[in-house]
């Protein structure tokens, strides 16, 4: 999983443009009597204080603080500061809980469940994701457990203001979040809606992976992307010069990953990956160029559209350490074969190991993912699982408890890839499961539609770059 779109860390595409622009005008108009004090009831809770405030219309947007425990299980070793916003509809509408399980935008924007059920919205930056990092820094603080346990005090902090039932959602990392939020408090939400979220369960057995990407797409396709990968390695000296240049232009380094030659073959050998994760299906194989009669130059800049040269560089790494120590350490991370690179490969493919300071220590354990997947088989109640076709993530997805009493969905979106969404199902599986997602939240319909009109400024999905060793 590696390096592959950077364009917002919560990634997604467009969330319901076609049938949400159609839909039905039923949203609710914010409730005027508590909009002027919503402010007042937010930093009146301890340990809340305001960062900025942003206007939207119809709604109020807070960028706040709030203070929690570097240890939940000893909360008088030391405290920090962690980042959240509020997207204020009307308390008296349910509330979306979103984390992307890495840093928090703190620009006013709306996830696809909170537009289904017309909602308020609370947005979480993970904990260690800068600005929300104590210092110094315990890297053995950062946990699922103890991720989950902020989420769980911020819901606890927020209930009493708003009191109707809440969601919690996420996209690849934050699907993974929401999920191991259900897993240990599994009392706080009325429901889970869970995109494109990778299921790890053993990290040693990636098998699945290898399977899914022989036989994706179509054969000529998947033989385009690889002789560019072939023809890259072969060309690595060229390529090496120029990733050199850029580099030295840039003033990218790479003491990290250990040396430039390192960094170029990680991107290279993402390039698979990567290209399944994020481009488009329908479009993306006529744009792969001709491996042997393509410059330098052209293969130079494909890679870099696909994977982006300065994603293993120290300063394109510094950001997303957290993400990787936790697939070093809980997570796991897919690690795939490629043979049609074997007699090129110098290092094979990266663990996360080598994206992480030496300093920071890292120990795996295996027990954290099996427990959740045990978990989730045995015992998930109202949990909706949302895949796309073409997404190399699905490969392993979760597999919540069966049965009507359950009430669990696993649902994939025909053509889709990482950025898949509800909107992008079936007509007859879209309107069940935007049924289900209101009928959780406590406000049930029976059109099918989502209850607020599509905003293009709001639910606008920028497709973000990210490395594809992260979800």
């Amino acid at each position: 999983m590696r390096k592959v779109l950077r364009w917002l860390l919560s990634l997604v595409v467009l969330i319901g443009t076609a049938s949400a622009a159609g839909a039905t005008a039923t949203a609710a108009e914010p409730n005027i009597s508590d909009t002027p004090d919503i402010k007042e009831k937010l930093l009146a809770i301890p340990g809340m204080s305001l960062i900025e405030e942003k206007p939207y219309p119809g709604y109020r947007f807070f960028v706040l603080n709030y203070k929690q425990p570097v240890d939940h299980r000893h909360p008088s070793k030391g405290t920090f500061k962690q980042r959240l916003t509020v997207l204020h509809k009307d308390t008296d509408r349910p509330t979306v809980y979103y984390t992307s399980g890495y840093a928090v935008s703190t620009n006013p924007s709306r996830r696809e469940p909170t537009q289904i059920v017309d909602g308020n919205q609370v947005s979480m930056e993970y904990r260690f994701f800068s600005p929300s990092r104590p210092e110094p820094a315990d890297w053995s603080k950062l946990d699922i457990w103890q991720a989950a346990t902020d989420q769980h005090r911020i819901h606890q902090a927020l209930k009493p203001i708003y009191g109707k039932k809440w969601l919690a959602t996420g996209i690849s990392k934050g699907g993974m979040t929401a999920t191991y939020y259900e897993r240990f408090y599994p009392r706080d939400m009325a429901g889970i809606v869970s995109y494109v979220a990778p299921n790890d369960v053993v990290d040693k057995e990636d098998s699945a992976y290898d399977r899914f990407l022989a036989r994706v797409g179509t054969k000529e396709c998947r033989a385009r992307i690889q002789a560019v990968q072939r023809e890259a390695m072969v060309r690595r000296e060229q390529l090496s010069e120029k990733l050199a240049a850029r580099a030295a232009a840039e003033g990218h380094t790479f003491k990290t990953v250990g040396t430039l030659d390192k960094a170029f073959e990680a991107v290279v050998m993402d390039l698979v990956w990567g290209f399944w994760q994020y481009q488009p299906a329908a479009t993306a194989c006529g744009t792969i160029p001709d491996a042997a009669t393509a410059s330098d130059q052209t293969l130079f800049d494909y890679v870099d559209s696909v994977g982006g040269w300065s994603s293993y560089s120290d300063q394109g790494l510094a950001g997303y350490t957290p993400y990787y120590y936790q697939a070093g350490t809980e997570l796991g991370a897919p690690t795939i074969k490629q043979p049609w690179l074997g007699d090129l490969s110098r290092y094979g493919y990266q663990p996360p190991r080598n994206f992480v300071p030496r300093e920071i220590p890292m120990t795996f354990d295996p027990r954290a993912m099996r427990d959740v997947d045990r978990w989730v088989r045995h015992n998930a109640h109202r949990m909706m699982y949302v895949y796309g076709e073409y997404d190399p993530y699905g490969a392993e997805k979760f597999r919540p408890a069966r049965g009507a009493e359950h009430d669990n969905h696993v649902l994939t979106a025909p053509g889709a890839h990482h950025g898949a969404t509800v909107s992008q199902l079936t007509p007859a599986e879209k309107a069940r499961a935007t049924q289900r997602i209101q009928a959780w939240a406590g406000v049930p319909s029976a059109s099918g539609k989502p209850l607020a009109a599509y905003d293009a400024k709001l639910d606008r999905r920028d497709v973000k770059k990210e490395q594809t060793l992260r979800p």
